[in-house]
Formats: structure tokens, sequence, C-alpha cells
């Protein structure tokens, strides 16, 4: 097996580059296709897929198509989803299941999301020459299926779903199935260094991300974020003031370094300028949905074209 850090070369033409460390492969190929996969959420072709199932509110939408592809787990309540999902509170994953299955079954929620995110590329990428849109969505699903799904439930749920027909939907679905394989790597990796759901996201807002804009995208109330920020001062990792400490950097970036490793394998062992190849294809349509999501949860780097 190839070493999964590859290469200066060949990190430094797919990602930025750190002046102390270069940046992953795996890091540098998630800052492209999670713009893909994330931004048709939060446009109105989406939107109105849900709402013509009656599953009116973006959040309700959200989570009976993020969770259809398990099926009947769903349909079961909350617990297995809010297991799953890890970094939302309890209380909002209570508040959309199990009713949405009362308006949508999961199959219809998997039609809809389908039709959605394929609607919204189309019309994001419709000055992207379709050649090219078809090249990104073959890399990326030759990558998704070189994913072990070993014990990523979410994505192998997605890994099991009927290839879409078109190359819109293919784009979105492999951008899924990858960006769930990397996120259900990043939930071990925080469950074995002890964090829970809402730990996660505070320490997250201590090293970049905003507080103002994550917080209630997770659903936590303040008395649950400000007991979470004092279990993390109680530990060393973040000071009384709610900065991050040496320790509480050293932490995270162990945490950050397992889940690149978690994340490599779809990209070991590629024949000589594939990695290349897909970053060309897809860095022109990673930019384009970069620029068009309104809110920015994870503190993602810009997209150069």
């Amino acid at each position: 097996m190839s070493d999964p850090v590859r290469s200066a070369q060949s990190v430094g033409s797919v990602g930025a580059v750190h002046p102390a460390r270069a940046v992953h492969p795996a890091r540098a190929l998630w800052w492209l296709f999670e713009p893909v996969y994330a931004v048709t959420f939060l446009q109105p072709e989406s939107r109105a897929a849900f709402e013509a199932l009656g599953l009116d509110g973006s959040w309700r939408g959200y989570f009976a198509a993020r969770s259809a592809p398990l099926g009947a787990v769903g349909v079961l309540g909350a617990p297995p989803v809010t297991a799953a999902f890890f970094s939302f509170a309890p209380a909002m994953v209570e508040r959309a299941l199990p009713a949405v299955w009362t308006h949508a079954s999961p199959g219809q929620a998997l039609a809809a999301r389908t039709e959605g995110s394929a609607a919204v590329l189309a019309r994001l990428l419709s000055e992207v020459p379709s050649e090219q849109v078809e090249s990104a969505a073959t890399a990326l699903e030759r990558a998704a299926a070189r994913a072990d799904c070993a014990g990523r439930v979410l994505a192998a749920a997605n890994a099991a779903l009927p290839r879409p027909a078109d190359a819109y939907g293919r784009l979105w679905q492999a951008a899924t199935v990858l960006r769930e394989h990397r996120g259900e790597g990043h939930v071990a990796a925080l469950v074995a260094a002890g964090l829970d759901g809402c730990e996660a996201p505070v320490l997250h807002c201590a090293t970049g991300a905003s507080r103002q804009v994550l917080q209630p995208l997770r659903g936590w109330t303040d008395g649950e974020w400000d007991a979470a920020g004092a279990r993390l001062v109680e530990r060393g990792w973040l000071t009384a003031g709610g900065t991050v400490t040496e320790l509480g950097r050293i932490r995270h970036q162990a945490l950050e370094d397992a889940t690149d490793l978690a994340a490599a394998r779809p990209w070991e062992g590629l024949p000589d300028g594939e990695l290349d190849r897909l970053t060309a294809a897809l860095r022109p349509i990673a930019a384009i949905c970069r620029a068009q999501m309104p809110i920015d949860p994870l503190a993602m780097p810009p997209v150069r074209p």
C-alpha cells in the first residue's frame, strides 16, 4: 500500500501548503467535493422538491434526505440518527424525526434529494462544459468505489444506492459518499479522543469556526454549549476565556491527522497524474459551488477557480 501522505509535488498541485506542513491530499480533495455536496441543501430547487412532499422548512428536508439511505432505521425515530449525525443536538433531531416519515417515505425522500440536487448543480454549473462535469463525476465515482466503508454506516448506505442517470446527479451522489466516508472517520476520531457531540463543535469554534454560525445550525442551547466548553477547560484544552490552549492545539491537530488518515484510502495508489486530472476538473466546479454557499459552518478555506 502506498504512503497515504503523497509527495509535496502532488500535494502542492491539489491544495494549499501550510508554512510548517503540507496539506494531506485527503483534506485538499475534501475542500473540493464538500461544497458540491453542501451547496444543494441551501438552494430553491432542493427546498421545492422537499416541500412537494410536505417537508416544509429546511431542517425537515435535511434530516429526511440525509437519513433516508438508512431506510427503516430512520423510521424508528431520532436515536439512531442522533448517533449517526453526532454533532447535532438530540432535541434538534427529535423535532424532525420520526415525524417527517408521516409525510414521505425514505424512498420518496431519496427521490426528492436526487431530483433537487441534480437540478441545483445543473443550474449552478450551466456555464461549465458538460464533458468537464462528466469527467469530474466519473473521477469522483472511481474514488468513491475505492472507499472502504467498513464501520461507516452512512457511507455504506449511500454507496449502495442506485446510480443516478445524469452527470449532475452522479456528481452529487459520489461527493455524498466521499463526504460521509470522511465524516464518519472524523466522528470515530472524536469519540476516540473522548469528545461528545457538543464538545466537538465547541472545540471547532475555538480553532477557527464561528459560534454564531455553527451553534444554531447544530441546535445546542447556550447552557449546553457553555457546559461543553467548561468540560474542555477542565481537561486543559481551552482557557477560561474559551481560547484554545497549546494542549488543545496538539489534541486538535491529532484529531485532524487521524481524520485525514482514515479518509486516505480512496486517494491512495492512483496512477500518475490521475489526482491532478481530478483536481483540474473539480476545482472550477467546487469554486462555483463554494461561492453560492451563504454560510460556511465548517470554516473551510475558499476555493480558487
